[in-house]
């Protein structure tokens, strides 16, 4: 469950990684960007459950892993990314999945 699906209609924060895919890998060069209301330049970023940079950018390329979360006042806090650095992971696609959706999983060395 790496990306809970809001209810219809809500405002939510969200956190996008690139390259789209989870767990994400520290040697993909991993960024973050945090999308939601509120005043840019005002996103909270916590990793691994605590507050890390307050008043940070939206976005930010990753150099330590962890787990990332972004706050935007209005929209809350988003769903956590996991960045791991391991030798050998298994990813899927970085994006919301229904029961019956087809999924892509790559083992990357």
């Amino acid at each position: 469950a790496c990306c809970p699906l809001a209810p219809a209609g809500a405002q939510t924060t969200q956190l996008l990684v690139e390259p789209p895919w989870t767990p994400a890998v520290l040697w993909d060069r991993v960024t973050l960007t945090c999308q939601g209301s509120g005043t840019a330049g005002a996103t909270t970023w916590y990793r691994n459950g605590q507050s890390w940079w307050q008043q940070g950018p939206d976005h930010l390329i990753v150099t330590e892993s962890g787990t990332y979360e972004c706050d935007r006042a209005g929209t809350g806090r988003s769903h956590p990314v996991r960045v791991v650095n391991e030798r050998v992971v298994l990813q899927m696609a970085a994006q919301a999945l229904l029961e019956g959706d087809t999924v892509t999983l790559r083992c990357r060395v």
